[in-house]
């Protein structure tokens, strides 16, 4: 007989574990699924640290989602009795018309947030292991910090049990049909039964469309970690602020030092592959660029290399997120493809999800509606 449910969460990653959670927090009967035993490596959600800021490049309308994400997880802290979040502040660098400066300029500019413009000269007097190019400039926004990905998610998970929900790991889903009003999702164990099924896969969920026309592709990343080799109380995170860079041919960021070494990692460079063919090595020639990087500007952090690691971006068409009722089955919201962007925003996409799910009105959710 197939067990019944109120809502089953399909990947319990960052959004799907958030989505459990306010799901759960709500009285509903959730059972979450997850091939793995989150928090792991094999996604998107892993990798130490993750940089949440409120001066967003991408879109001013991030800015008020990304202060409700911080909120909640200041409160989800809090609540487990874990510091899940630090304030470190972030620097955006690049040509003063560029992507990256001009867009997080506008975002502060249009939502009040308090920055400063520095020139090329000013970010090396404020920050002298930083080398940005002399044409280049700085937006400094106070608010930015880390997250710690692998604790966010073992906290969401934790108090989704605490209220109630049934997460079952090692248990892929296989497929899901809706009929007859229901959604009815088959793994190796059994079938299950529920009114909504929301698809939090990441980098699986191209496989799992079902017909909803949405261009994806799965992008591979690194990550690797240096020892600073000079100076190593500048790259603490009470002396250095997170960092964006826009130089001609590339953006990447870094993460000061939290003891496992200044974290680097080139933003959408990555070679498309999907969960089940990626090459999760990284080789010499790729640990020799990403220190070719660090060494012209972060000099005095190209020490020893502690650490590396793969990670996958799920890319849209336009880089924003799809939060949306899959567009044939009204039953089921789709909640994962965040284009290499969207862990900040995880405690604030469950709660979305789940007014979705329950037929509440979303605020500021039209950016990521279902599009090819």
């Amino acid at each position: 007989m197939s067990e019944r449910w109120d809502v089953i969460v399909t990947g319990l990653g960052a959004m799907g574990s958030a989505a459990a959670r306010e799901l759960a927090r709500r009285g509903l009967r959730v059972l979450g699924l997850d091939r793995y035993a989150p928090p792991h490596a094999h996604g998107s959600t892993h990798g130490r640290t993750r940089i949440i800021r409120e001066a967003y490049f991408e879109d001013p309308a991030y800015v008020p989602l990304v202060q409700r994400a911080g909120r909640l997880w200041q409160e989800l802290g809090r609540e487990v009795g874990e510091p899940l979040q630090v304030r470190t502040g972030g620097l955006m660098i690049g040509p003063e018309d560029g992507e990256l400066v001009r867009g997080a300029r506008a975002s502060a500019e249009q939502h009040g947030l308090p920055h400063e413009l520095l020139t090329s000269a000013e970010v090396r007097r404020r920050f002298p292991v930083l080398v940005p190019d002399p044409g280049a400039v700085g937006l400094l926004e106070p608010h930015a910090g880390v997250l710690f990905p692998e604790a966010c998610v073992r906290a969401l998970l934790a108090c989704a049990t605490r209220d109630g929900a049934v997460l079952r790991t090692g248990e892929p889903m296989l497929t899901w049909r809706a009929e007859g009003g229901v959604v009815r999702v088959a793994t190796a164990i059994g079938e299950y039964v529920a009114d909504r099924l929301v698809l939090a896969l990441g980098p699986w969920l191209p496989d799992f469309l079902n017909g909803a026309q949405i261009q994806l592709s799965v992008e591979r990343q690194m990550q690797h970690w240096f020892a600073p080799r000079a100076q190593p109380e500048r790259f603490a995170p009470d002396a250095l602020p997170i960092t964006l860079w826009e130089t001609s041919d590339r953006m990447f960021y870094t993460i000061p030092d939290f003891g496992d070494g200044v974290k680097v990692a080139v933003h959408h460079d990555g070679e498309i592959s999907d969960p089940q063919r990626l090459r999760r090595t990284i080789s010499d020639q790729e640990d020799a660029n990403a220190r070719a990087i660090v060494e012209r500007f972060l000099p005095n952090a190209a020490g020893d290399l502690r650490d590396r690691a793969v990670c996958l971006y799920t890319n849209t068409a336009d880089g924003h997120f799809v939060i949306d009722h899959h567009p044939l089955h009204p039953e089921v919201v789709i909640a994962s493809p965040c284009s290499g962007h969207g862990f900040k925003f995880a405690t604030v996409i469950g709660e979305m999800v789940a007014k979705l799910t329950v037929g509440e009105p979303v605020d500021g959710i039209s950016l990521f509606h279902c599009r090819g």
